[in-house]
């Protein structure tokens, strides 16, 4: 009776082992926003609507938005935002979105 319930427990063993190996390759880390060369950066800005398209300008340049649904509603105001920025391509992805404090207006930026 111990030699067949360890030859089960072996055999239940083995398949686990081998059940999880085939798995490993799926659960490889999927290449990330981060992954691909950028950084999340803060960045303030005003979000400008331009016709069907929304852009992210900076005092230094306007930015395309490659999900500009996470900036619906915020059209003319001037936001604080982390985003993944890609100056190569000209676009940003936008994280997090979120009107500035009292602190973090745009007079208090430009200094």
């Amino acid at each position: 009776m111990k030699t067949v319930s360890l030859a089960i427990l072996s055999l239940c063993f083995g398949l686990c082992v081998v059940a999880l190996s085939q798995d490993v390759p799926n659960q490889a880390p999927r290449k990330t926003q981060a992954a691909a060369g950028a950084q999340l950066t803060t960045i303030m800005g005003t979000i400008q609507e331009d016709g069907e398209k929304l852009r992210f300008v900076t005092d230094q340049r306007a930015w395309n938005v490659d999900n500009p649904e996470t900036l619906k509603g915020h059209e003319g105001h001037y936001v604080h935002a982390k985003a993944y920025v890609y100056p190569d391509k000209n676009l940003i992805h936008i994280a997090e979105v979120k009107m500035p404090t009292a602190s973090e207006t745009k007079k208090n930026d430009m200094r």
